[in-house]
């Protein structure tokens, strides 16, 4: 297995591979791992293809997933889970980001579970790369954050016991305003996603989002255009009717037994025209229903809602960044101490 060195350059090496989902078709991802300065000697080197080797002396790591008609980029974010003890990966899922492919549309899934296979495969990828070993694996918290914290969400709630913890930020576990909206739409969307899953929708295209978040307009981050358009990929009936059948498992309740985090805006802002409250607020998803729908994911969850956060709560403006950051450290100093550290959490 050989790593190569990312787009995001020193310090950062990707991995690509190709597994079968449950359909039994081969989708193609790529795994993304930090390197630290006490990684495998020789990793920093930029334009250099790496043998694998673990990457630092971890015994924990994080796996993230990343939003829909999105890809990895917050580098902040991996030094953040570095500097807190942890080897930080990340996954482009297929028909996203690094994983992109010409032969097959961009964003598209037809089944959520479908994304199973590769962040099973990340998981070994990952234990590889921190010397563990089947027996002894490496504890894992996964992350995800829009589209894929429903993701992760149902993942883990189809795989209980494989992951320690689960960080969710502004996941979409739920539709605008309330479950009426999602049946009502899953029933018109139905025939489509069944005759033509590929179709695209007529929807109206709003780019507020990437306004507040990339530096070419009024935000602060470098964004790929090629793996994070303005205006988002085409949106496809069977794509929709895939999130709208994971947010009916979600209603349902799920009972994750480990420890849950969610971390979300104060408030909301979308519309048809841009407002400056975008700024500092969730321009995607509708937080007081993403907070309510949260209570149904298992036994453990805890909700933190940060004012002045963007709907990435960690693409948000840099004094809210250190809030939210604050307050994911102080989450982990409950359910993940450093070793030697009493836990507050119940045995």
């Amino acid at each position: 297995m050989t790593w190569t060195a990312d787009v995001l350059g020193d310090g950062f090496e990707a991995y690509a591979f190709t597994v079968s989902d449950s359909s039994g078709q081969a989708r193609r991802a790529t795994l993304v791992r930090h390197i630290t300065p006490d990684g495998p000697a020789g990793s920093l080197r930029s334009g250099a293809a790496l043998e694998a080797g673990p990457v630092a002396p971890h015994r924990r790591a994080v796996l993230f997933l990343h939003g829909w008609s999105d890809y990895f980029f917050n580098t902040e974010l991996a030094t953040f889970w570095a500097e807190s003890g942890y080897s930080f990966f990340a996954l482009d899922l297929h028909n996203h980001g690094r994983s992109i492919q010409t032969d097959s549309p961009n964003g598209y899934v037809a089944d959520l579970e479908h994304y199973d296979a590769e962040i099973d495969q990340a998981l070994q990828l990952l234990n590889d790369s921190t010397g563990a070993s089947d027996s002894d694996p490496t504890e894992v918290t996964l992350m995800g954050h829009s589209t894929g914290g429903l993701v992760a969400t149902l993942w883990l709630s189809r795989n209980p016991g494989r992951v320690a913890r689960l960080v969710l930020n502004s996941p979409w576990l739920e539709m605008h305003g309330s479950s009426l909206v999602r049946r009502v739409l899953g029933t018109m969307l139905s025939p489509i996603s069944y005759l033509r899953p590929e179709a695209v929708m007529k929807l109206p295209q709003r780019g507020y989002y990437w306004r507040s978040i990339s530096d070419e307009a009024d935000g602060e981050w470098t964004l790929d255009r090629s793996f994070r358009p303005p205006y988002a990929f085409p949106v496809r009936a069977g794509w929709l009717s895939a999130v709208l059948s994971g947010q009916d498992q979600v209603a349902k309740g799920l009972d994750i037994d480990v420890p849950v985090l969610v971390l979300m805006s104060a408030s909301s802002q979308t519309g048809m025209a841009w407002t400056e409250n975008m700024r500092t607020a969730d321009a995607v998803l509708d937080v007081n229903t993403m907070a309510a729908r949260s209570l149904a994911l298992g036994q453990s969850v805890t909700v933190e809602r940060v004012s002045g956060a963007l709907h990435d709560v960690f693409l948000s403006r840099e004094d809210v960044r250190v809030e939210a950051y604050f307050r994911l450290s102080r989450w982990l100093g409950g359910y993940a101490p450093p070793a030697g550290a009493p836990s507050t959490a119940a045995p």
